[in-house]
């Protein structure tokens, strides 16, 4: 009896700032190049929490028309800035992708920072069904992430141990489920794929360099540029604030909460300690 063979996919994960959207287009171009080209063949999907949304590009990173270089992208500029977007919206999208990658015999190459994306797509996490509570959320987005984190951990110490403690996002839906379920349950997986991970990094030193230049970078490309936009067409403060780093410390800056000098100097600290996270959560979940 013969089993049969899981579908391959290609992960490239690594702090921010290491270079992942240039070096899987690089991999995809070199899989179409291949001598089994009309077979293997990659596209690219894109595992970034703020990528999903539209208007958010400068500060999110996001991989531009030229960039892509004909590589098909997927799960880039799928949702609205002004509502929030689940995982479990993520999954349900980047399922569909992959399935259609695979029908076409290419290989899914999942690229992103974001951990807990990758992590639901290649093993099949199934979330538990609890519909968003508009106005718990509404009260809870008044609090800050400290405040909300420890609530959380009273509610349900198991799953405060787990998560991160300054997105104010997945606390919230935390809370949301521990309220209607008593607890957040264990995530059920099943593995569905042959997952090959590529882990990309460099020395502190170095990053934190790349993670100033890149900052400066944006900065003279227009990201307050951008940032005012959003908010000019709809997108709240708290909104902004919400979706963290860039957004967040620029927007503090607009409304003259912060100077312009303390905004750069947060937001490098902040960019350096959201780095070291990501270290930590792919050294854990990707051996």
């Amino acid at each position: 009896m013969s089993i049969l063979k899981k579908p391959k996919i290609i992960v490239i994960c690594g702090p921010t700032a290491t270079g992942k959207s240039d070096y899987a287009v690089k991999l995809a171009l070199r899989l179409r190049s291949g001598p089994s080209a009309k077979k293997i063949n990659g596209e690219i999907i894109s595992a970034d929490s703020r990528q999903v949304y539209r208007g958010l590009d400068i500060g999110s990173g996001k991989i531009t028309q030229k960039e892509m270089r004909g590589i098909p992208h997927h799960l880039i500029d799928v949702a609205s800035p002004k509502k929030i977007f689940s995982v479990a919206q993520y999954k349900k999208l980047a399922d569909i992708a992959i399935k259609k990658i695979i029908k076409k015999s290419k290989i899914p190459i999942i690229c992103g920072g974001t951990g807990f994306y990758i992590d639901t797509v290649i093993n099949g996490t199934i979330f538990p069904e609890v519909k968003a509570d508009k106005k718990l959320r509404e009260k809870l987005s008044r609090n800050s992430a400290i405040a909300n984190f420890r609530e959380l951990q009273k509610l349900d110490p198991e799953r405060a141990k787990s998560i991160d403690s300054k997105n104010n996002v997945r606390i919230i839906r935390a809370i949301e489920i521990a309220l209607v379920l008593g607890k957040v349950p264990k995530i059920k997986k099943s593995k569905k794929y042959d997952v090959e991970y590529i882990y990309l990094d460099f020395p502190d030193e170095i990053l934190k360099k790349r993670i100033h230049d890149r900052l400066m970078k944006r900065m003279k490309t227009g990201m307050m540029g951008e940032i005012t936009n959003l908010h000019n067409e709809g997108v709240s403060w708290k909104r902004l604030e919400m979706l963290g780093l860039e957004y967040r410390y620029i927007a503090l800056f607009l409304q003259n909460k912060i100077s312009k000098q303390e905004m750069l100097e947060t937001l490098e600290k902040e960019i350096w300690a959201f780095a070291k996270r990501q270290r930590t959560w792919f050294k854990k979940h990707t051996k």
